[in-house]
């Protein structure tokens, strides 16, 4: 009998908001033979306990692999994705409630004025206000009396500035290009699964082949 051949392509980290994990919410897969794909993805593969997992759980490509074996033995399998998938049970409410608005009001606080406070102290660093009279002093001859043009220039180019290199304005962006957070974020989420994976395969806890 020929053999079949399965495709998968596991994803780095995914998400569920229930208990058990099915081969679905792994990656994804193609087969020629779409009844044992349907079988595969309905595969059950893990139930959270959260007392013991803490809600996370690194599952290894060749722990799939052997449930995939065992239940499909003239099926071969090719990964063409992540060796190892870290699998995370989350809870959503579907809407929002008045805790989860205050923990973005307060987050959203914290950004702006943190944001504010940093270009202040900066600017006091380097003593922003004497550079400009100075400036003026020599352009124009004279000392200034209050706020020159070149504190209003100033101003109106930093937040120019600010808001060309974040690429937003509001909810629109300014290019196709994803923002400096955004790439910020996706480095800081690919070193944090790492780091996951590396520290249940030490600890053990990583679900592997036995």
């Amino acid at each position: 009998m020929a053999k079949e051949v399965l495709y998968l392509k596991l994803e780095r980290n995914v998400e569920v908001q229930q208990d058990e994990v099915r081969m679905k919410d792994l990656g994804k897969y193609t087969c020629r033979d779409q009844k044992i794909l349907d079988r595969i993805k309905a595969m059950k593969v893990m139930t959270f306990h959260p007392e013991e997992d803490g809600g996370r759980k690194v599952i290894s490509v060749m722990h799939l692999i052997e449930l995939l074996s065992e239940e499909f033995p003239n099926l071969d399998v090719e990964n063409i994705g992540e060796t190892e998938v870290v699998v995370e049970r989350v809870c959503t409410a579907k809407y929002k409630n008045a805790r989860q608005t205050v923990k973005i009001c307060f987050v959203s606080c914290i950004c702006f004025f943190g944001a504010a406070f940093t270009i202040i102290a900066f600017h006091n660093d380097i003593s922003i206000i004497r550079v400009f009279d100075r400036i003026y002093e020599l352009v124009a001859g004279q000392k200034p009396d209050g706020v020159t043009v070149l504190e209003v220039s100033y101003s109106i180019g930093l937040a120019v500035g600010i808001i060309a290199f974040f690429n937003h304005i509001g909810g629109r962006r300014l290019t196709k290009d994803p923002t400096p957070i955004e790439v910020e974020m996706r480095v800081y989420e690919d070193q944090v699964n790492q780091a996951l994976a590396e520290t249940a395969d030490r600890e053990g806890k990583t679900m592997d082949v036995s």
